[in-house]
């Protein structure tokens, strides 16, 4: 077992965190871009958010079979694998100009980035002591952040000062020479994972897991809550485009610079998990978010920023202990368990994209806080019972 700050630590975690990078860049480009490619395609806000829902749902769906490879040809080349398939996948997404291509090709994507974001976790779960783990899963979770960051500016940005598929080949270089970068420095896992089974087990374990009151409740609340995160902000981009703020692209890309409050945030998590109750992080983390919400109410666009850094502090907490409780709790099939949590969180994330946006169109922010608000109180009452079976030790439906 790697231990904490261990060479070994320090190198596996920054080959780890550098692939979350160049996954999340390739995941979010497109997020920005979504009000000014309504206007291109002259359709909805509801219809365009398919280029984002489409890699959210197929990433989603294509977690569990990436899970059950990498059992078999291990964690390590089913990330690589994912990892080379970007740049391809989105170089072929230039041969096109048709709405419909175009989403198609953000599923393939989708499904070429689950591989890596399937097994990440568990191979850290796996080679890392706990304490390790508990730092090293921070870490983890704060390099997906600054990739979304980044992924998201530099298509705002390069989209309005150019367009959106110099963005994509730009992007396609930089994952290209990522995933050699993590290919030189990823070391060879020794062992054949104690977890493999025959792939008629697959179904059972799946089962068992969704049938743990600790695993699945918390996998709901990891879910909602990136429903709420990353959908409120791609409405906080429509809004910033439209009167009374008429903000270009390249400017209003600049509020996922907000999500560093969650990068920070993710960082205290291992802290957290040393002296508290993980629990209770999440339900704090929820409040957080909550508060952020509320904030970005007002007209003024320092205090719309102020909020949204709440925001992501509360959110990114709340996800870190989630996906860490995951992974720790799961007796067994640990990829299995940490690609069904991420299965709800992306999948939430991409309904609640069409949650939020119908929100939008039908009554403005007003209804978008009103819409949200409701899921705030479904993560309230899920912590609430969640503490109470982590408690009482229940486990089992």
């Amino acid at each position: 077992m790697i231990e904490f700050k261990s060479k070994a630590y320090y190198q596996v975690s920054a080959a780890l965190a550098f692939g979350s990078f160049i996954v999340f860049c390739n995941l979010y480009l497109f997020q920005p871009m979504l009000p000014v490619l309504a206007e291109h395609f002259s359709v909805s806000a509801t219809k365009i958010n398919w280029l984002l829902a489409a890699g959210t749902f197929t990433l989603a769906f294509m977690l569990l079979p990436w899970a059950i490879v990498s059992d078999f040809i291990g964690r390590r080349n089913v990330m690589l694998l994912s990892l080379f398939l970007l740049p391809a996948i989105g170089l072929l997404s230039l041969f096109t100009d048709s709405l419909t291509v175009l989403i198609v090709s953000r599923a393939i994507m989708g499904m070429a980035l689950a591989g890596f974001t399937a097994v990440a976790v568990a191979y850290m779960a796996e080679a890392f002591t706990a304490k390790a783990f508990s730092y090293a899963i921070g870490a983890y979770i704060s390099a997906n952040s600054l990739g979304g960051i980044s992924g998201r500016l530099f298509g705002g940005i390069i989209t309005d000062h150019f367009d959106w598929q110099t963005a994509v080949i730009f992007m396609a270089s930089v994952s290209f020479i990522g995933a050699m970068l993590v290919a030189f420095v990823l070391p060879k896992e020794s062992k054949v994972h104690e977890d493999k089974m025959e792939l008629s087990a697959y179904y059972r374990v799946i089962v068992q897991h969704l049938r743990n009151r600790r695993l699945f409740l918390v996998m709901v609340i990891g879910g909602v809550n990136f429903a709420l995160f990353v959908n409120l902000y791609s409405v906080t981009g429509f809004r910033l485009i439209a009167e009374p703020y008429s903000l270009p692209l390249s400017i209003t890309s600049m509020i996922f610079l907000c999500y560093l409050s969650g990068t920070v945030s993710s960082r205290l998590v291992g802290l957290w998990s040393q002296r508290f109750n993980p629990v209770l992080g999440m339900f704090t983390g929820t409040v957080m978010s909550l508060i952020g919400m509320f904030i970005t109410t007002s007209d003024s666009l320092i205090i719309i920023v102020i909020g949204l850094n709440v925001l992501s502090f509360g959110a990114f907490f709340t996800h870190s202990l989630a996906y860490g409780w995951v992974s720790q709790q799961a007796e067994t099939a640990k990829s299995t368990a940490t690609a069904l949590y991420l299965v709800h969180y992306y999948v939430s994330g991409s309904l609640g994209g069409f949650y939020l946006m119908f929100c939008w169109q039908h009554g403005g922010w007003s209804a978008v806080m009103l819409g949200a608000s409701f899921l705030y109180m479904i993560i309230f009452a899920l912590c609430w019972r969640l503490n109470h079976y982590a408690q009482t030790k229940v486990a089992w439906a």
